[in-house]
């Protein structure tokens, strides 16, 4: 089957980014979400993105149109995936959300569509359950920011058949990525490594070994990371932080993977990031410069 319309879910970050390199590379693209600012959001976020690799020369002005005029905009799930020969599903990382968009999904898409999720730890296997084409259900989960970072994490679910695997494979090949395989169990490969190392930094805090900026230096300078474990954190949100260590806390019933106190308490309080403008840093509006919050020292 020749892929050639693609139905993105979720107008986020992560969905806004799925869409931009999927319409970038001449695909015809049909970005859902149920709230209409935000999708109007993601469209200005696209092409302030496109903008950039414009002034950088990445791409030209003519492709910066025509990978706009690439991307349609709907508010209904089965409206905006009834043509897909591939959804990939970008909503918030909440399982029963994604379960009861997986079952829309299923309905509404064509016989020969492939499901993808752009989940970062749950469960495929879970995911393909409650659809009627478990075999073509699969994980394709890309890094943020998507046009820029190059790997896309392919999970396999127990039902993922082989032909969906190469075909998922391809195409990332075909986005300028470099897809790898793995297989599903809690956290992946990805944050199954990531997420305890960002843990077991905060609670490095949290028990007095170190300030945040000692923390993140350490990690950059000693083990040439380009960004310190607490600052991706912020990065990627507390919020969603903390739903994938109890993802993996549940997964392997191992207290290694259990959330930091500090980490619970700070997405209680409502501190989640650079997406509610203090974590770990805090985020001057208009301003690119961090501030290292004292209230957690």
């Amino acid at each position: 089957m020749e892929i050639k319309n693609i139905s993105v879910i979720g107008a986020g970050t992560m969905g806004n980014g799925i869409a931009h390199v999927f319409a970038q590379t001449g695909f015809m693209v049909t970005l859902i979400d149920v709230n209409q600012a935000q999708l109007d959001k993601a469209i200005a976020t696209i092409s302030k993105n496109l903008d950039r690799q414009v002034a950088k020369e990445i791409i030209s002005q003519e492709l910066k149109e025509i990978t706009l005029q690439n991307i349609t905009t709907v508010n209904n799930i089965a409206e905006g995936v009834k043509h897909a020969d591939l959804v990939v599903e970008a909503a918030t990382e909440n399982q029963l959300l994604k379960l009861d968009i997986f079952k829309q999904i299923d309905a509404s898409a064509p016989e020969g569509c492939i499901l993808a999720t752009n989940t970062s730890s749950i469960s495929i296997t879970k995911i393909a359950s409650v659809t009627k084409r478990p075999a073509s259900v699969i994980g394709m989960h890309f890094m943020n920011p998507v046009p820029v970072m190059k790997l896309v994490e392919i999970i396999n679910g127990y039902a993922t058949s082989k032909h969906v695997n190469e075909t998922i494979t391809n195409l990332s090949k075909r986005l300028g990525k470099v897809p790898c395989t793995v297989n599903d169990y809690p956290g992946f490969i990805a944050n199954r490594i990531l997420m305890p190392m960002i843990n077991e930094a905060i609670y490095s805090l949290f028990e007095g070994v170190a300030g945040v900026e000692e923390i993140d230096t350490v990690m950059k300078l000693g083990m040439a990371h380009p960004m310190g474990p607490l600052q991706l954190a912020d990065f990627i949100g507390l919020d969603v932080c903390l739903s994938i260590l109890k993802v993996l806390h549940e997964g392997f019933g191992n207290p290694k993977y259990a959330p930091c106190p500090l980490l619970i308490n700070m997405v209680t309080a409502g501190k989640l990031g650079i997406k509610s403008g203090e974590g770990f840093y805090s985020y001057t509006p208009g301003s690119k410069e961090l501030v290292v919050s004292a209230s957690f020292l």
